[in-house]
């Protein structure tokens, strides 16, 4: 059973690209609570770091992307907090190699919170933006 629930109605920015991204975010933080719960959340630390900066870069490349090319008001703002989520990332993979045991609680609950904030704020301003600004 999943731990976080995709809830369409709070977390969709009515964007169906980035919307399935979330959702992919979503599944990646599963996978580690599902790890932690086994009590394999410090050992699954690495590959989950891996999985979710690559899967990071390339969802906020996305965005980033698509910012520009609107001429998105708020780009600035929008990827200093998507930059904020890069360097948390790897303060957090550096405590895990160095073998700290409640880096993989604090990673869980950093996730789940900034992912939810940042959608349910700044992505759905974003996602409204793109609507009201189609071409």
């Amino acid at each position: 059973m999943s731990f976080i629930k995709w809830h369409p109605v709070l977390y969709s920015i009515n964007n169906t690209e980035f919307d399935n991204h979330h959702q992919k975010l979503v599944d990646i933080i599963n996978k580690f609570h599902k790890a932690m719960m086994e009590g394999k959340g410090v050992d699954s630390l690495e590959q989950i770091f891996f999985e979710l900066k690559n899967y990071t870069n390339f969802h906020f490349k996305a965005e980033e992307e698509k910012m520009l090319a609107i001429n998105y008001p708020f780009y600035e703002s929008h990827k200093k907090e998507h930059d904020k989520l890069i360097a948390r990332m790897e303060e957090l993979s550096v405590r895990a190699k160095t073998g700290e045991k409640l880096v993989s609680i604090d990673t869980f609950k950093f996730l789940k919170d900034w992912l939810f904030t940042h959608i349910s704020r700044v992505d759905k301003q974003m996602g409204e933006y793109i609507i009201n600004n189609k071409t």
